[in-house]
């Protein structure tokens, strides 16, 4: 077999966490070579036990920003890794910082150094609480620098300016995926993020609760339509001239986002507002033409769909119990 044909050895950073371990699922489902690369900060070994036994899979738990990286053939390496939902990201700010900024220095330098196309997810919090509606990706943002999203609003934007630094001193092939609001299976319900919030208090007939007025909009694209646009992005042949943004360009207010839910699952719980956290988006909509145009890209799963989907997988048991976080074979 020539070099050529040898399945794609990939690394995916925060691979066992909500979207690296879909993107894991989806990249042996056609056959790769994975590397999950996890500190298990955030991701869950649960989210990884199919693949156990898979000889094609390994996983290795680090820091990206800390521990040694492994040298070896790749051909692609994703960087997924950072606690991505306020309440994880501001736990630990510094950290956070570290990850977005040592640790995607460190896995950008291993991409240089065997050649690996690289996918850097970043995120719609680059544009801050944005001034331009739908947000483009040549705009630059209205980042508060040092408010309490910062660790994450600016240790992403911090990423990107790595990215392309290295792209233009080694040239690098690199692709900077704008990530806007996913849901799906996988969630954590601890995580803050206001589509499990809603359903998990709306399953358990608890006060839902929206911040603020719930004027505030956002646009939420189902997992397997945002892993499905990282694969994209990274096959493509042709590297995009910057950015390019993922998510899905319906647009909903978080009040009707509850309302909806509320109907849907039938439940008891009545909406209650808590005071809106300091520098939340007031809208938040991609617009999504360059995905469109590159990569013929677009989300395919309605809403309605999606969370359905989503609140069956926490009605089946999603919400880890205890001795589900384990992982049979050991660490390699």
């Amino acid at each position: 077999m020539t070099t050529h044909q040898l399945p794609k050895r990939v690394l995916v950073a925060g691979g066992a966490g909500f979207l690296g371990s879909h993107l894991c699922d989806a990249l042996l489902a056609r056959g790769m070579r994975v590397l999950c690369v996890d500190s298990f900060h955030t991701g869950r070994r649960r989210n990884l036990r199919r693949h156990r036994n898979d000889p094609r899979f390994r996983l290795l738990e680090a820091d990206i920003a800390f521990d040694p990286l492994p040298e070896e053939r790749l051909d692609w390496v994703f960087n997924l890794a950072s606690p991505a939902s306020p309440p994880h990201y501001q736990a630990d700010p510094v950290r956070t910082m570290m990850t977005n900024v040592l640790g995607t220095q460190n896995l950008l330098a291993l991409a240089a150094r065997h050649g690996a196309r690289f996918v850097q997810a970043s995120t719609s919090e680059v544009y801050g609480d944005p001034e331009l509606h739908p947000q483009r990706e040549d705009y630059w943002g209205h980042v508060n620098p040092i408010g309490t999203r910062a660790c994450y609003d600016e240790g992403k934007r911090a990423a990107e300016a790595l990215c392309y630094d290295h792209m233009r001193a080694e040239a690098l092939d690199l692709r900077v995926a704008r990530i806007f609001n996913t849901y799906g299976p996988r969630m954590r319900a601890d995580d803050g993020r206001i589509v499990s919030n809603l359903l998990v208090q709306a399953q358990e007939g608890r006060e839902m609760t929206v911040y603020g007025d719930g004027s505030q909009t956002r646009s939420f694209c189902y997992v397997s339509d945002l892993v499905r646009g990282l694969m994209a992005l990274m096959e493509v042949e042709k590297t995009p001239d910057g950015p390019v943004n993922l998510g899905n360009p319906d647009e909903v207010s978080i009040l009707a986002l509850a309302q909806r839910i509320r109907d849907t699952m039938r439940t008891p719980s009545r909406i209650v507002f808590l005071p809106l956290p300091s520098d939340d988006p007031k809208r938040r909509r991609p617009d999504i033409s360059r995905a469109r145009s590159l990569l013929d890209w677009c989300p395919a799963v309605p809403l309605d769909d999606g969370l359905a989907r989503t609140a069956a997988w926490f009605a089946q048991g999603g919400r880890a119990r205890t001795g589900e976080d384990s992982f049979a074979r050991p660490a390699e």
